[in-house]
């Protein structure tokens, strides 16, 4: 028990120092950081599924799809290039589709549906990241580390808060241990922060701070439930073992695979 809490504190460590190092650094950094967690992470859910009876996702393809709309979006959202540069991602999808037609797989509605998927539940996401990267065509680490920075704050608000006075459950059918305190009490947490970085980043008001915090907030608690009930549809303890002592890359970002497009959609709707 004790080596396996070093492993994951170790671990959790290297972690975030890589991700906020990276994404600080510059937009490169940033980029191939997150160009890697794309494709890495787009393999890890296709070799859960086709662990599936009858499913046989192309991983290869999937992650290719990944990795060039992660890079579609940097480029457009950098100034680099215009909304052609999505084409070829177009030609990949529709090749999804009609290869189907002749590899003659047992299943090719449920390879249509978790390829898709892939490419709805965690490429899209991951390539989101660069509008918020890109506000204005120039690098600005600031709103993608800040949606991370609430998204670890709120967990560790939650379990805090949760571990000392959490009675009443939040989701039992899916997830056992969250409880309504816990997930107010990370709530509080992140609100906290958001009023602090209002005084150091000015990039946005005190308010739209704070709407930013309680977004990720409740957005990100739902991507922490929603694949809570992927592992349990597919019947694993953990996504993968990429990151020993916490599991695999879907596992650490799971919170951020809901929390970024709703991030976008409110800094779009409230902050621009």
């Amino acid at each position: 028990m004790k080596n396996n809490f070093i492993l994951r504190a170790i671990t959790g460590i290297i972690f975030v120092v890589v991700l906020v190092g990276c994404i600080i650094f510059n937009e490169f950094s940033f980029g191939l950081l997150f160009l890697l967690v794309s494709i890495l992470t787009v393999r890890e859910l296709a070799i859960l599924v086709n662990a599936m009876p009858g499913v046989d996702v192309n991983k290869n393809i999937t992650s290719l799809g990944a990795a060039y709309l992660f890079l579609a979006f940097f480029a457009f959202c950098s100034g680099v290039y215009g909304a052609a540069v999505f084409i070829p991602y177009l030609v990949l999808l529709l090749y999804l589709f009609i290869s189907e037609l002749y590899l003659q797989k047992a299943n090719p509605i449920l390879n249509w549906a978790f390829a898709m998927f892939s490419q709805l539940y965690v490429a899209l996401p991951f390539a989101l990241l660069n509008v918020l990267a890109f506000t204005s065509e120039e690098y600005n680490f600031l709103l993608p580390l800040s949606v991370f920075i609430f998204l670890w704050l709120s967990d560790s608000g939650a379990y805090c808060v949760g571990s000392l006075i959490g009675k009443h459950r939040l989701f039992e059918r899916i997830s056992p241990k969250k409880s309504w305190e816990g997930s107010i009490g990370g709530a509080v947490v992140c609100v906290i922060a958001a009023i602090v970085l209002s005084y150091f980043f000015t990039d946005l008001t005190m308010l739209q701070w704070i709407g930013l915090a309680v977004t990720v907030v409740v957005f990100g608690t739902w991507g922490d439930l929603t694949e809570s009930l992927l592992k349990r549809q597919l019947q694993i303890k953990d996504s993968g073992t990429f990151l020993p002592g916490h599991g695999g890359l879907l596992d650490r970002f799971d919170s951020a695979l809901m929390a970024i497009p709703a991030a976008v959609i409110y800094l779009y709707f409230f902050c621009m």
